[in-house]
């Protein structure tokens, strides 16, 4: 790689505008270097995509090792270096923040757009004219996708069954995907909330605890919270049947003294009567608690061992030093009010539980707060043979949950298989032919990556590309717009009934980040890469073109 630095010439002396060891590369040559870069990481992740992709194994500085074939995860674990590439790594991240799903399909889309727009830098096309024509080809790429998307609302219970099983088709969790898909639909249409705007969903209401142990299809989905704690004090039950919950924001310990304050005691007497006071203190904190009908308390500070002990004689099940995310999740289950003062603790502040029971998960104690009324947060327990089994489990369950979320969001979805691809490719040609000036050449080149999606499915699952592309423009050509590549049987089939079907907003969201990615590495024609600061540390150095 070619680099230069900065001069300026004046009465015929170079003077360095820049810093010592200050490196810049210019024109063509940053442009070609940013492009394969790009090229480099969407190649990486390219074979992870479909139902037939390939796994990675990821190994970090330490030896933990990561195998998944999630976009997200592998763009997250890969040490990338390049500017350039850190913003590929940036389409995954945005695509899998917006919508839990469809980062691999975005990076691959985002390279193949920058391999197209390489071709026409080659034909001495300004990057300029190449922007302009993929933003118009971009706003007439989610029309069309719009266009042909059909509708899903929450009571379709077999759309949404489908559209989870497609987003975890091709993970480690697919032998299971009937059982977790059913899980998923259940937990999002327990959370869900209709209000004057539509269907709302928040995803982070439905917790994820993993544990070790069993298989997959043990997986189940608790209507109430699962604490990973266990109950303080041996004596308290193990089972409240009608629970009364309090959820406490406070400790039930005595303060410490601040700063330089002292207590002097010079007497065994009054060493006794202190000891007693701050019995007693604990004592009537407990009372009040047991006034208001408490069975069950859940602290998020600690609980003094005299406190325990007392709570223990009232029969009530406790645990402490729950998490802040628990306690939420348990408010939102039970209906409970999260008290900071003890003093303000009343019978109505008290959430509702049908059971709340201590139960041995893999070896270990776990708060199983189950049969809330309506409850507005829910737990999956997944589990798994290994460790790296319920990693990518729960990563499955994450795209599922969050695909679902998706559609019912906008109310829409489009086929999978490369269906929608196709039909965007086609139009987008069409769509071409309305222009005179070069900016044709951009659209037709967006219109020419788009295809990359399907081709990606047909290469990763054995078959032949160019057979495959041609009988899906085939099909297309006849209309049926939800013509797909079923990567099982090779064949061109209709992806709506076969029930493969994938989420319009986690397309429109691919189709956004890998068109603005695109453009913005187009647009580049300098880098200039610092040089070593006055503190004397060493200048970093350019990264090497496509390194990751």
């Amino acid at each position: 790689m070619t680099t230069q630095p900065m001069v300026a010439n004046i009465g015929g002396q170079p003077v360095l505008i820049l810093s010592e060891g200050t490196t810049r590369t210019k024109g063509r040559e940053a442009q070609k270097n940013n492009i394969s870069a790009a090229k480099a990481v969407a190649d990486a992740v390219k074979t992870t995509l479909g139902p037939k992709g390939m796994d990675k194994m990821l190994v970090d500085s330490i030896g933990d090792v990561v195998i998944t074939n999630d976009g997200a995860t592998i763009l997250d674990e890969m040490q990338i270096e390049h500017p350039a590439a850190k913003m590929m790594v940036e389409i995954a991240k945005t695509q899998d923040k917006a919508v839990g799903d469809g980062t691999t399909t975005a990076v691959v889309l985002a390279g193949e757009l920058l391999k197209k727009s390489e071709e026409l830098l080659e034909q001495e096309i300004h990057p300029t004219l190449i922007t302009k024509g993929f933003r118009m080809a971009k706003a007439k790429a989610l029309e069309i996708l719009k266009e042909i998307a059909k509708n899903v609302d929450i009571d379709d219970e077999k759309t949404l069954m489908q559209i989870a099983n497609t987003a975890m088709t091709g993970k480690s969790a697919e032998k299971a995907s009937k059982e977790l898909a059913e899980i998923a639909v259940k937990a999002i249409k327990t959370v869900a909330e209709k209000t004057d705007k539509g269907i709302q969903i928040d995803t982070d209401n439905i917790k994820l605890e993993k544990k070790e142990g069993g298989s997959i299809n043990d997986t189940e989905l608790i209507k109430g919270v699962l604490i990973d704690k266990e109950v303080v004090h041996s004596a308290m039950p193990k089972t409240v049947k009608q629970a009364k919950i309090a959820l406490l924001d406070c400790a039930l310990e005595i303060k410490e003294l601040e700063g330089d304050a002292k207590i002097n005691i010079n007497s065994p007497e009054k060493m006794q009567a202190f000891l007693d006071q701050q019995e007693s203190m604990l004592k009537d904190m407990v009372d009040k608690i047991v006034k208001t009908g408490t069975n069950v308390v859940f602290c998020q500070k600690g609980i003094d061992d005299v406190a325990q002990h007392y709570l223990a004689k009232a029969g009530i099940l406790a645990a402490r030093r729950v998490k802040k995310s628990d306690i939420e999740a348990l408010a939102r289950a039970t209906g409970a009010k999260i008290v900071s003062n003890l003093n303000d603790l009343t019978s109505e502040d008290l959430g509702y539980a049908g059971s709340v029971q201590e139960r041995k998960v893999a070896g270990d104690e776990m708060i199983f707060v189950e049969e809330c009324k309506t409850p507005k947060s829910v737990t999956i327990l997944v589990r798994g043979g290994t460790e790296h089994v319920i990693d990518e489990v729960e990563r499955a369950m994450q795209d599922a949950i969050k695909g679902i979320a998706a559609a019912l969001e906008l109310g829409k979805f489009v086929a999978g298989g490369g269906a929608p691809e196709i039909e965007v490719a086609r139009e987008l040609r069409k769509y071409a032919d309305s222009f005179k000036g070069r900016e044709q050449l951009a659209v037709q080149a967006f219109a020419d990556a788009m295809e990359v999606v399907p081709r990606s499915l047909a290469e990763n699952a054995g078959l032949d590309p160019i057979d495959k592309l041609a009988a899906l423009r085939a099909e297309h050509d006849k209309n049926t717009k939800t013509s797909g590549l079923d990567v099982f049987s090779g064949e061109v089939q209709d992806m709506v009934k076969l029930g493969v079907i994938e989420p319009l907003k986690i397309k429109l969201q691919a189709i956004k980040s890998a068109a603005e990615a695109a453009e913005m590495i187009l647009r580049i024609d300098d880098i200039i890469a610092a040089g070593a600061t006055d503190k004397g540390s060493s200048a970093p150095k350019m990264p090497e073109m496509g390194g990751y």
